[in-house]
Formats: C-alpha cells, sequence, structure tokens
C-alpha cells in the first residue's frame, strides 16, 4: 500500500461520511414517521446495505486502502460522530433542563 496522502484521507473520510449521513436519514425520517423498534429494525437492514454500495463505490473508484483499513475506518467515523452528536444532544438538554 502506497504512502497516504491528505487528498486520499479525505476521499476515505469523505465516503464514510456518507454513509454515516445516509444511516441518521434513515434514523430521523424513520422516527418521524413510525417507532423506534421498526426504524431501529429498517436501520440493521439499510446501514449495511449503504456501507456495502458506498465501500464497492470507494474500491472501484478510490482503491486505497485495503478493506480492513477501510472497514475501521468507516466505523471509527461512525462511532466518533454518533458519540461527538450525543454529547451535544445530552449537554444541550442538560443546559435547558437545568436552566428552568
Amino acid at each position: 500500500m502506497e504512502d497516504l496522502d491528505l487528498k486520499k484521507i479525505a476521499i476515505l473520510i469523505i465516503h464514510g461520511l456518507v454513509i454515516w449521513i445516509l444511516c441518521g436519514m434513515v434514523m430521523y425520517i424513520g422516527m418521524s414517521i413510525t417507532t423506534i423498534e421498526i426504524t431501529l429494525i429498517i436501520h440493521a437492514i439499510l446501514a449495511p446495505t449503504f456501507a456495502c454500495i458506498i465501500s464497492l463505490i470507494y474500491f472501484k473508484k478510490f482503491n486505497y486502502t485495503t478493506p480492513l483499513i477501510t472497514a475501521i475506518t468507516f466505523v471509527a467515523i461512525a462511532i466518533l460522530l454518533d458519540i461527538f452528536i450525543s454529547i451535544l444532544f445530552y449537554t444541550k438538554h442538560r443546559y435547558v433542563y437545568n436552566s428552568k
């Protein structure tokens, strides 16, 4: 594997962000029109589907990293963004409730 430059890393991260955004859209739309249980089932089906499609696009067009590194990167992006968004959501609601 050749050395990764900033452009290649950015492309990999953008693909991971696209997967995370698609999953977020599923959760947002699903929770607005149905129950959380059904939304989670739909998400459990669509999340790997999105990941497969985006991975195929990434590997056919760019293929800068090995499948293992790509998978680790995609999962790390999802985990870090979920934690970051959760912390923001929690602190916002905590601030709102404590300021009353």
